[in-house]
């Protein structure tokens, strides 16, 4: 069993458990799993300074709330494995992990012994979580957060190379920065223009929450969209590095599904359901049907239109596309300007739906390659919530929890429903 476990079904127990070490044992849990094989699964999530995080409890423990009140009172953003008796299933901070990724792993995993179970999940949220190990684990992730793996090639490097290249190391991650913040600046220009035609649409609406008619759904859609307003402009203000633009529009198109909310009620029609913005250029506002659409050299796909562009292209018209500076002063349509835009989109289009609205474009070939993971993160355009939280970070309850509290999403643990809610929302 893990060194110093004691017997402990209280949640807090085994939170404070986790706060030092990602694995945790429970001697109740009656478990063929020894000290060797839990030593062995800290060593590899140590070793890949990742926020995993894996429980095995007795089964009698209570399901209700369990993953909510453990991540709660552990506070550590990042991905939560729990097997309860012979069941399994795991959360994660969006953040860290999506929900599809979630559900697709613990789903992998049904049904096998124990071992096998946490070797297989911890092998493969590993290789999907982002994010770094908190710091009480005790994982040094070295100078200004470079990685254990990378800190020791570097080490290497000044064995046989001396203080100069390692000076080489330090340059070239001084220049990654740089190119960042550069990134970061051009980007700022796309997301302010967002964010104010947002604003506009706000303005046009010219909504008075005691007017006339008004009701408490109108007043709540109201209130949301001037929420999602102020929240954007904060997150930019608050963001460093390309990716935290995400959580920018995000809130933005929130915003603009309950404007079209509002709208709807105002004027007695139908609520529309929920959908992407349109493809070409969300400032359009939610889409309303799907529609055929072939890139330049590439292969048809259904994209989500607003219905002045379904029109264009049922004429035979190009749609209006949203143009961005592609360098140099020349604007280009978004999705062939380069990969510092794929955050900006990612946001409007996330849930997995960009890879297969990407594929053929400039933008799409660029985030399928390792570089563009290594510059601004893995997936097409997943980058978490914008929150300010990022895998390993102390959150404590700060967290959106809407969406799940037992196992399974209704009590099914153990079914593969792992990501029925995720700690960090947004999808």
């Amino acid at each position: 069993m893990a060194p110093g476990a004691s017997a402990a079904t209280d949640v807090s127990a085994v939170a404070d458990a986790l706060q030092k070490s990602p694995v945790y044992v429970d001697p109740a849990a009656g478990t063929t799993l020894t000290s060797a094989d839990v030593d062995e699964l800290e060593k590899t999530i140590k070793d890949a300074n990742k926020p995993v995080m894996v429980a095995v409890l007795p089964a009698d423990v209570p399901k209700q709330d369990l993953f909510t009140n453990l991540r709660t009172k552990t506070g550590i953003v990042g991905v939560y494995g729990i097997r309860l008796g012979d069941a399994f299933d795991a959360r994660a901070d969006s953040s860290v992990m999506s929900r599809d990724a979630v559900h697709n792993v613990t789903t992998s995993v049904q049904g096998e012994p124990v071992k096998r179970q946490l070797d297989d999940f911890v092998d493969s949220a590993l290789r999907t979580a982002r994010g770094t190990a908190p710091s009480s684990w005790g994982v040094d992730d070295g100078d200004g957060g470079v990685p254990v793996g990378a800190l020791v090639g570097v080490g290497g490097v000044l064995v046989v190379g001396g203080a100069g290249a390692y000076a080489l190391v330090r340059r070239n991650r001084r220049r990654r920065e740089e190119e960042q913040r550069a990134a970061l600046e051009k980007l700022r220009v796309v997301v302010d223009e967002d964010i104010t035609a947002f604003g506009e649409e706000l303005d046009r609406l010219d909504f008075h929450p005691a007017e006339a008619g008004a009701d408490d759904a109108m007043r709540a859609d109201y209130e949301r969209a001037l929420d999602a307003y102020e929240k954007a402009k904060q997150y930019m203000g608050a963001a460093e590095r390309p990716e935290d633009v995400r959580g920018v529009t995000q809130a933005v198109e929130d915003g603009r599904f309950s404007l079209a909310l509002l709208a709807a009620r105002r004027e007695g029609r139908p609520l529309p359901e929920r959908r992407a913005p349109c493809f070409f250029d969300p400032r359009h506002g939610p889409s309303v049907e799907d529609a055929e659409w072939t890139p330049p050299g590439g292969a048809a796909r259904q994209v989500p239109v607003c219905a002045a562009d379904a029109t264009r292209l049922r004429d035979g018209e190009e749609p209006m596309v949203r143009t961005v500076d592609a360098g140099s002063g020349e604007r280009r349509p978004y999705y062939d300007a380069g990969p510092v835009y794929g955050p900006w989109a990612g946001g409007y289009f996330g849930g997995g739906m960009l890879p297969g609205l990407l594929v053929g474009t400039v933008l799409g070939s660029m985030m399928a390659s390792p570089a563009y993971a290594a510059d601004y993160s893995s997936g097409y355009g997943d980058f978490g919530p914008g929150a300010g939280y990022e895998g390993g970070d102390y959150s404590g309850a700060d967290f959106d929890s809407s969406g799940f509290g037992d196992f399974g999403g209704g009590g099914d643990f153990g079914g593969g429903g792992g990501g029925g809610g995720d700690f960090g929302g947004g999808f």
